[in-house]
């Protein structure tokens, strides 16, 4: 007696391997969605981290790390151009590293290279994926400091810049700029209402490339009003190279500089950024996350803010002391 013996017909096995096709394409969003998720929780953490550190410092100092220091030695910062991030290292468990960096000369000089080029993960976001910083131009970073919700860079008036382009302007509102010493006291719309840092991917570091998401544009106006810097820098033609502004941002975390640590409540998130040379800029902040920045607050909790919240309502969360009014609908 013989058996038959049944095989798979071809049409079996394409009908076998549609299927699993199918069920392959159901299946892939669900996993980039959960690999997503846990991407920006990673991003969460990293932003309570440093939202712990700015607390642990004003225990420590008394108030919040300056922005910027240009010529006015700070404690422990006699060099000039220092960031935040820098002052924070000891906070974070980070004090070999800040044992390399010589706060006696400028953050650019020779004897900071080393510490410069140096990555920190907890500076890094996981969903900033396609880091194209170039060798030598320092370690990243996706955490911006809280300039305000005006447009200058810098302090609007002191005995070295009289009679600037700025000197007019309203002062820094926020809690990170040149200069500043803003304590707990200084928050008078409350720590949980002000802004402290968000997030902004690093750029193409290449102005031969228009990288909407990443470029700070350059529109060749001098808008003297936020809302006519966001008309300005939404008005451009971003295709035409001749609009390229800056490509290096996001490097290095030493520095402090609009496109490398520092932000502005000017424009909603995820939007353009764009400067106005001399003094004038409007750094946006924004991620890789679906719909939205995280956000880490002066009392050191950080919330999810979707890219369609009112302007009005960012730029209150950009000032210290605007006595602006809204409710957690808002956000």
């Amino acid at each position: 007696m013989h058996r038959s013996r049944h095989a798979f017909t071809l049409v079996e096995l394409l009908v076998v391997i549609a299927i699993i096709g199918i069920l392959i394409a159901l299946l892939l969003p669900a996993v980039q969605a959960a690999r997503e998720s846990a991407r920006r929780t990673q991003c969460n953490n990293n932003l309570k981290q440093i939202g712990l550190a700015l607390q642990v410092y004003h225990d420590t100092q008394k108030r919040f790390p300056p922005g910027n220091i240009s010529s006015t030695p700070a404690t422990g910062f006699g060099g000039a151009g220092f960031s935040v991030h820098a002052r924070l290292l000891p906070f974070i468990e980070k004090a070999n590293l800040k044992d390399l960096v010589n706060s006696e000369v400028a953050w650019d000089d020779p004897l900071n290279d080393v510490a410069m080029q140096k990555w920190v993960s907890m500076f890094i976001c996981p969903s900033d994926s396609n880091i194209l910083i170039p060798p030598g131009a320092g370690g990243p970073n996706n955490y911006y400091a809280n300039q305000g919700s005006e447009i200058i860079a810098g302090v609007p008036w002191s005995p070295g810049n009289v009679g600037t382009p700025n000197a007019t302007m309203p002062p820094p509102s926020g809690v990170f700029y040149s200069g500043s010493t803003v304590s707990f006291a200084d928050l008078k719309d409350g720590a949980s209402e002000t802004a402290a840092f968000a997030e902004k991917v690093t750029g193409d570091f290449n102005n031969g490339i228009s990288t909407l998401q990443s470029d700070t544009f350059r529109p060749g106006t001098y808008p003297s009003t936020p809302d006519e810097a966001v008309d300005d820098c939404r008005a451009i033609d971003v295709t035409d190279l001749s609009m390229q502004g800056y490509s290096n941002v996001g490097a290095p975390w030493i520095r402090s500089y609009h496109s490398t640590t520092s932000y502005y409540h000017v424009e909603t998130p995820n939007k353009r950024s764009c400067m106005y040379p001399p003094g004038r800029i409007m750094t946006t902040a924004n991620s890789n996350h679906p719909r939205g920045v995280n956000v880490a607050f002066c009392d050191g909790s950080v919330r999810f803010i979707a890219d369609t919240i009112k302007l009005e309502v960012w730029r209150a969360l950009g000032t210290r002391a605007g006595k602006e009014a809204f409710s957690d609908q808002d956000l």
